[in-house]
């Protein structure tokens, strides 16, 4: 069994959700070395989020941010507003989709779905650079 971990700073992405796969993928040079395994992704953030999702048609991930909206509004009567109007609704919204995934590797690959990928939910107008953990454990080839 190995573990390999690599911290991936992504660049910084608009407010809503964005397909990320490549961009994890791309810091994962040791994959292809997996037989099975899992990769453990963590968003190191608390007002963004992580989630698997339709690859193929945009208007899915357009929809889930207006969902998500509708569910953590920022008229909301929030305690919480040091950080500026979006961000209790951001926080909100990462504890409904969630900072971590977890995703089966077999033969050097990431085991989903044939219409699913990783995408980042960005929360936040300001637009920051996020940071993302990656682990992998598994049996190497």
């Amino acid at each position: 069994m190995a573990w390999f971990q690599h911290e991936l700073q992504l660049p910084p992405f608009p407010r809503g959700c964005h397909k990320i796969s490549d961009l994890v993928l791309d810091a994962l040079p040791e994959l292809e070395q997996v037989k099975v395994g899992l990769l453990h992704i963590f968003l190191q953030h608390t007002s963004a989020s992580l989630t698997i999702n339709e690859n193929a048609d945009p208007d899915v991930l357009k929809d889930l941010d207006r969902v998500m909206d509708r569910l953590a509004p920022k008229e909301f009567p929030y305690r919480h507003t040091d950080e500026g109007p979006d961000d209790m609704p951001g926080h909100v919204k990462t504890s409904l989709l969630g900072s971590s995934l977890i995703i089966p590797i077999r033969d050097g690959r990431l085991q989903l779905g044939v219409w699913q990928g990783i995408c980042l939910c960005e929360h936040r107008n300001q637009r920051p650079a996020r940071r993302l953990v990656l682990t992998i454990h598994g049996e190497v080839l």
